[in-house]
C-alpha cells in the first residue's frame, strides 16, 4: 500500500476543510476558542456553550493532574452529553488515558472491562453514580471520581504540557460477541486520521450544522461520528435522553436537525415507524450516516421517499474505523457499504486459509489495512496474532467486491448458517423478509439440527397496524429464496432484542429460538 501524506491531503470530500491540529486536545481548543459562545450541547432545557465546557475541562484537568500520574488509565462511565465531553477532554488534557465504558452494562461486566484496561479510577456523573459505586464494590483498588469545581490545582497541569500525536487518546472495547470484549488503544494521530475519513464519508460544514447522535459515545461509531465529528464541525448536538422513536422525531423536527447520527438499521426502522413521523418537517436533514450493521434495501427506499435524504452507509470496526462508505461522491448503491475510503485497501480472501485473493463477485473473508489500523489488542498477543496477519486486519466479515470496487457485506463469518452443506447468510434472508410490506424489522439466526446440521429461524416485527401470518411469510420467502435458505420457523414478536449499540442482538435471538424450540 502506497503511503499517503494525510497532513497534505484535504480528505473532506465535498465538506468544508478543518484546521490542521496535532491532537484531539488541540482540536477541542480550536473549536472552543473560535466560537466560545456557540451552543455545543442541548440537553432538555439546558444549553451549554463550547466556552463553558472548555472552562470546566481546564478545572477538572488540573484536579486530575494533581492526583494521577501521566499515562494512568481512567474509566469514563457517563452517558452521551456535555459531562462526557468534560470528562474525556479533561483526562486527555491531564495526559491520562480515558477508557470508555457503556453505562448499559452491568457492574460486574464493567469491572471486568476496566480490569482488562488496567484502569485505576472511574469517572461517573449523577446519573451513573450508583452504577459507579457498584463497579467500585467489584474492584477494591478503584477510585470513583466525579467532575469537580476545584480551581486551586494548576501547577501539575502546567508542567505536563499538551499531549503529542503518538500519545494514547482512548481505549475502546470490541463488541465482545464471542466472550469478554478486548481493549483497543488508539493514538491522537490515528484518531485524527479516522476523523478526517469520517468527514470524507459524511461531509459537513464548519458552522451551522445541528447534530442528533444516537449511538453511545462509548461505541466506535458514536465516538467518531457522534462525539468527535460535531466538535470538529463546531456544531450543536441535541442529546436525546433515551431512544424512543416519537421523541427522536420530535427533536429532529423541533431543532431542524441537519445531521442525524442514526447508526444501525433498527434505528432508522424505528424512526420510520414512529406515529408522528409523517407529520414532522425533516427538510433540513442533509447527512444521514449509518454504521454498525447493514441497512436493508427496503429501509433505504423508504427513508429516501419519506425524507428526500439518502442513508449513507459506512463500514468499520473498533480495530479500524471507518473502512469504506457510500458517499455523495461515490453514490449510493443499496446493499453495498461503498468503495474503500482514501488511504485504505480492501481485499477478499478465501475463508479457509485467508491467503488466496478472490476475484470480484466471489464471497470470502474481508481483510483491510490503513494508517489508522490498531497496533493490537491490549495485553492480548495471541488474539492480536489471529486478526493481524501479513500487514492486514482480518475482519471476520464475509463479503465481496463488485466490478466497480463497491464492498458488499453478506455476514459475519461466525453468523453464517450451514444447512445441508450450503452456506446461508442471515442478511440475505433478512433482506427478503424486509421486502414484505407488513414487516418493520427482521432478524435471522441458525439453530443446530440433527438432520440438516443447522436450520434457519426468523423473527419478525410487524409494521404499526399490520398483522403478520407466519404461513404467508413462509410463502413469501419460498418465492424469493432457495429451499435451503427458507426459514424452518418464523416467529412474530413485538420488538427485536438490541445491544447497547443498537445492533441486533443475535445471541438473545438464539436464546429466544431455543426457548421456542
Amino acid at each position: 500500500m502506497a503511503m499517503i501524506d494525510f497532513d497534505a491531503l484535504p480528505l473532506y470530500g465535498v465538506g468544508e476543510r478543518r484546521p490542521r491540529v496535532a491532537s484531539l486536545v488541540e482540536m477541542f481548543a480550536e473549536a472552543a476558542g473560535s466560537v466560545p459562545e456557540a451552543v455545543a450541547y442541548v440537553e432538555g432545557e439546558a444549553r451549554l456553550s463550547f466556552g463553558t465546557i472548555a472552562q470546566r475541562v481546564e478545572r477538572f484537568a488540573a484536579w486530575l493532574a494533581e492526583r494521577f500520574e501521566e499515562g494512568t488509565v481512567i474509566g469514563i462511565l457517563i452517558p452521551n452529553g456535555a459531562a462526557f465531553a468534560v470528562a474525556y477532554f479533561a483526562a486527555l488534557r491531564a495526559r491520562l488515558v480515558p477508557a470508555l465504558l457503556n453505562p448499559l452494562h452491568p457492574p460486574r461486566r464493567l469491572a471486568a472491562l476496566l480490569g482488562e484496561a488496567e484502569g485505576r479510577a472511574l469517572i461517573a456523573a449523577p446519573p451513573t453514580r450508583a452504577l459507579g459505586e457498584a463497579v467500585r464494590a467489584e474492584m477494591e483498588t478503584l477510585a470513583l471520581l466525579e467532575e469537580t469545581e476545584d480551581t486551586a490545582a494548576r501547577k501539575a497541569l502546567a508542567a505536563r504540557g499538551e499531549p503529542g500525536p503518538d500519545d494514547p487518546a482512548v481505549i475502546l472495547f470490541t463488541g465482545g460477541t464471542t466472550g469478554l470484549p478486548k481493549a483497543v488503544a488508539q493514538t491522537h494521530r490515528r484518531l485524527l486520521i479516522a476523523l478526517r475519513i469520517v468527514e470524507y464519508n459524511w461531509p459537513t460544514r464548519r458552522s451551522g450544522e445541528v447534530w442528533l447522535p444516537i449511538a453511545p459515545f462509548t461505541h466506535v461509531f458514536g465516538f467518531l461520528q457522534g462525539f468527535l465529528a460535531p466538535i470538529s464541525a463546531r456544531a450543536m448536538s441535541v442529546i436525546p435522553p433515551r431512544f424512543q422513536p416519537e421523541l427522536i422525531v420530535d427533536l429532529l423536527d423541533r431543532y431542524r436537525v441537519s445531521v442525524f447520527g442514526g447508526g444501525p438499521a433498527p434505528v432508522y426502522a424505528g424512526v420510520l415507524a414512529a406515529t408522528n413521523f409523517s407529520r414532522a418537517d425533516l427538510s433540513r436533514l442533509r447527512v444521514c450516516p449509518s454504521g454498525g450493521a447493514p441497512v436493508p434495501v427496503e429501509i433505504h427506499r423508504r427513508w429516501r421517499e419519506c425524507t428526500g435524504a439518502e442513508i449513507h452507509e459506512g463500514y468499520g470496526m473498533t480495530e479500524m474505523a471507518p473502512i469504506s462508505g457510500t458517499t455523495s461522491l461515490s453514490g449510493v448503491r443499496p446493499g453495498s457499504v461503498g468503495p474503500a475510503l482514501p488511504g485504505i485497501d480492501i481485499e477478499i480472501v478465501d475463508v479457509e486459509t485467508g491467503t488466496r485473493l478472490l476475484p470480484p463477485g466471489e464471497k470470502g473473508e474481508i481483510r483491510v489495512r490503513g494508517p489508522h489500523m490498531m497496533e493490537g489488542y491490549r495485553n492480548r498477543p495471541e488474539e492480536t496474532a489471529l486478526v493481524l496477519r501479513e500487514g492486514y486486519l482480518y475482519t471476520g466479515d464475509i463479503g465481496f467486491l463488485d466490478a466497480e470496487g463497491f464492498l458488499h457485506i453478506t455476514d459475519r463469518k461466525k453468523d453464517m448458517i450451514l444447512v445441508k452443506g450450503f452456506n446461508v447468510y442471515p442478511r440475505e434472508v433478512e433482506e427478503v423478509l424486509h421486502a414484505h410490506p407488513d414487516v418493520a424489522q427482521a432478524g435471522v439466526i441458525g439453530l443446530a439440527d440433527a438432520r440438516s446440521g443447522e436450520r434457519v429461524v426468523a423473527f419478525v416485527v410487524p409494521r404499526s397496524g399490520a398483522t403478520l401470518d407466519p404461513a404467508t411469510l413462509a410463502r413469501h420467502c419460498a418465492d424469493h429464496l432457495a429451499p435451503y435458505q427458507c426459514p424452518a420457523a418464523i416467529h412474530v414478536i413485538e420488538a427485536l432484542p438490541m445491544t447497547g449499540a443498537h445492533k441486533l442482538d443475535r445471541l438473545a435471538l438464539r436464546r429466544l429460538a431455543e426457548g421456542a424450540a
